[in-house]
């Protein structure tokens, strides 16, 4: 795993994150909306306007494929920042106006793939092994 600067326990640290936060929102949270998707379709949300079945749609796909990509390694960065942007509009758009202990929850969600956003999936993910090469922000 050459060509990452984490040091190894850095990197299990960054595994056990990856892992705890999407099994926690893909089976909390996603799994649910997948299976039984055209129950939760016509009372889902839709804070951006785009239909019920559309948002629902968008949230199954942060909330299952993104986090299990996220959880794998692989494409890191860009499905980190999928889930953060869905927490987002749940704390400033869905949730506008509610108390803090309303919107905690999805801000507690957010934080461990807003963490990942930045640092990547460590050493011990699919992207170190087989990602671009390109590093951002510098570096050599």
């Amino acid at each position: 795993m050459s060509g990452n600067s984490f040091s190894p326990t850095a990197s299990v640290g960054l595994l056990l994150m990856r892992l705890g936060a999407a099994a926690l929102l893909v089976f909390g949270h996603g799994w649910d909306k997948l299976v039984h998707f055209s129950a939760h379709a016509a009372k889902f949300p839709d804070p951006l306007h785009i239909g019920h079945e559309r948002s629902l749609a968008m949230a199954v796909f942060a909330e299952v494929v993104c986090a299990t990509l996220a959880g794998l390694g692989f494409v890191t960065r860009f499905a980190s920042a999928v889930i953060v942007i869905q927490f987002a509009v749940i704390v400033l758009v869905l949730m506008h106006g509610a108390p803090f202990g309303d919107r905690e929850l999805a801000m507690i969600y957010a934080l461990p793939f807003l963490c990942l956003v930045f640092t990547g999936g460590g050493a011990y993910s699919i992207d170190a092994r087989y990602g671009p090469k390109v590093k951002f922000g510098g570096g050599k």
